[in-house]
């Protein structure tokens, strides 16, 4: 994963995928939310990162992918099959809970829903999340992580790519970047967990949000 400002050569430009979204693509939903992205959208996204991943690391010797609870883990399992399906080997792919990581809420006694039961020293690993936000999720999702091992190299891929960092915090790999304002709520709805796809835009009639929530819950701003 990138924290500097500087441009890797396999990282997704900005319309990477179809472009920047806004202004006319946002279908309004029935509930008043915009669509920005649906079903054949988000499966193209995710194709395409996993092909970026397989070229950028010249193919999966070596990589795992681990999932950020809560969205970031279906997507995490989604690219795992598909690399595994090009590549004809499998990709071990785990899943990480930062609630006790987290610098913006108070930490509390739930069990961790962290697996990994692979180990991660000396591998390439790809955190996977679904919306990038404040970059805070990420920094805490680094910290769980190193307590399971040393990897080689911590790379990032996100679905969406909203804005607003306030760490220096790149993703190498970017279904789409959709700019936003802080007003705005981004909510990913994924088949395994919500019965649907679908990635919306809601305004908040309250103040801007800073805050990201535990790590894929979309009724609270995300990260």
């Amino acid at each position: 994963m990138n924290r500097s400002t500087t441009n890797r050569r396999c990282a997704p430009a900005p319309d990477s995928g179809g472009g920047v979204l806004n202004g006319p693509a946002r279908n309004k939903s029935a509930a008043g939310a915009s669509r920005v992205l649906d079903r054949d959208d988000i499966r193209r996204a995710i194709t395409r990162i996993a092909h970026e991943i397989i070229e950028r690391n010249k193919g999966a010797a070596g990589l795992a992918l681990i999932g950020i609870h809560t969205r970031g883990v279906p997507v995490a399992h989604r690219l795992g099959r598909l690399i595994s399906e090009i590549e004809g080997q499998p990709v071990p792919v785990g899943e990480i809970d930062i609630a006790q990581h987290r610098d913006d809420r108070p930490h509390d006694n739930a069990a961790s829903r962290t697996h990994i039961d692979f180990p991660i020293a000396d591998k390439t690993v790809v955190l996977v999340d679904e919306v990038l936000y404040t970059g805070r999720t990420v920094r805490a999702a680094m910290d769980a992580l190193i307590e399971h091992g040393r990897p080689a190299q911590v790379q990032l891929a996100v679905l969406v790519d909203r804005g607003h960092r306030e760490l220096p915090i790149r993703a190498d790999y970017v279904g789409k970047n959709i700019p936003t304002s802080r007003r705005e709520r981004v909510t990913v709805h994924l088949s395994d967990l919500d019965g649907e796809e679908a990635v919306l835009i809601e305004r908040s009639s309250g103040a801007p949000s800073s805050g990201e929530d535990s790590g894929g819950d979309s009724e609270v701003p995300r990260s």
